[in-house]
């Protein structure tokens, strides 16, 4: 029993070592300066910049997402993270912000989003999202195709 217990307890800590802990991200300062503010609204933070093909317009992408609300609690309303699963999605499918926020995004790239009401669910009630809600995403690219 004890020798299970004391491997198990060397896995863990060569586990945390070797960095298998990742840190869950927290939402960004909104008002850091980082953030780029485009015509449309969108303000995009790129916190990484990835290698290789920049992602197209209408491409199916394969990544790990968080989303934040803007409120006092920076509550988190998704996450693929939690889920420990990747997300695949065509942006063609998704709310405006991501259509144009993605774009131009290259594998190994992580980019944050500030997405305002109109260009994400406007006055719909989204249940953990309430009506005019600005959001905020951070976004790592694994592939697009």
């Amino acid at each position: 029993m004890r020798l299970f217990l004391t491997l198990g307890l060397c896995a863990g800590f060569a586990a945390l070592a070797a960095g298998d802990d990742k840190k869950k991200p927290e939402r960004p300062p909104l008002d850091s300066k980082e953030w780029k503010k485009q015509e449309s609204g969108l303000e995009i933070w790129d916190v990484k910049e990835g290698k290789g093909e920049a992602t197209k317009k209408g491409a199916t992408v394969v990544i790990h997402y968080t989303g934040w609300l803007t409120d006092k609690d920076a509550t988190k309303f998704d996450s693929s993270l939690d889920r420990g699963e990747k997300a695949e999605f065509p942006l063609g499918n998704l709310i405006k912000g991501w259509q144009e926020g993605i774009p131009g995004m290259k594998p190994g790239g992580v980019r944050r989003l500030k997405i305002p009401a109109a260009l994400a669910y406007g006055d719909r009630d989204r249940g953990k999202i309430p009506a005019n809600s600005t959001l905020v995403f951070e976004i790592e690219l694994f592939e697009a195709k």
